[in-house]
């Protein structure tokens, strides 16, 4: 019988930033990998760039949909190990009954031996909602799961992190993994993610992700739950 990793993404490409390395390391390892996506990100260009056409919010869904499946493809994650919950970007709040169901769902079904998900710090509120609809599934469930957290972008983005590595220099509340050996295939998947790095309307003057080398590092650091 497999053993199961949960990876919960608020967004297409949140899964493989916050630990596309890991997930690819744990799948070389024996783990079998399960990658729940909460939102369909579908508001990405109109929310951060202004930008309602070419593409429209519903070309952009289908766009990040397939930019996911090769991606997770390049980190070794099939197809039937992808949960789309399609909940409307940016209002998982509004939906937190419905999405916490169909998570609670998910966690009993394959009751995993490890679950990511994103940090309540983000700035983004989809994250924060996310990773408050996980915790307190998994304390409903009581399951024996080892939890950990990444963080894609905290409100504080320049002392944030700085700040959560000191405090947790006493805590032991941060964990490693090493990622090296995997970098080029992480790369590789979110180079998949064209929508988020490259600029693919005429309306564009900037991508939505304008420094991905920050998601390249040898180690990629999880806050343990």
């Amino acid at each position: 019988m497999n053993k199961h990793i949960i990876v919960f993404a608020p967004h297409p490409d949140d899964e493989t930033l916050g630990c596309g390395g890991t997930i690819i390391k744990k799948i070389r390892e024996g783990y079998d990998v399960i990658i729940v996506f909460i939102t369909d990100g579908k508001y990405a260009f109109s929310k951060v760039l202004g930008i309602n056409s070419n593409p429209t919010p519903d070309e952009l869904k289908q766009i990040r949909r397939i930019e996911a499946l090769k991606a997770t493809r390049i980190l070794g994650v099939p197809n039937k190990n992808l949960h789309f919950l399609d909940f409307e970007d940016g209002a998982v709040e509004k939906a937190k009954r419905a999405c916490e169901k169909k998570i609670l769902k998910i966690l009993r079904r394959y009751s995993p031996e490890e679950v990511y998900f994103p940090s309540e710090k983000d700035y983004n509120i989809d994250h924060q909602v996310t990773s408050k609809i996980v915790s307190d599934s998994l304390r409903k469930l009581k399951l024996a799961t080892k939890a950990y957290k990444y963080s894609i972008t905290q409100k504080y983005s320049r002392i944030g992190p700085i700040k959560d590595k000191f405090l947790n220099l006493f805590k032991h509340n941060l964990i490693y993994s090493d990622i090296s050996p995997f970098l080029p295939q992480k790369r590789a998947a979110i180079e998949q993610y064209k929508s988020q790095i490259t600029l693919i309307s005429s309306k564009q003057d900037k991508p939505i992700l304008t420094n991905i080398k920050r998601f390249l590092k040898e180690k990629e650091v999880f806050y343990l739950y």
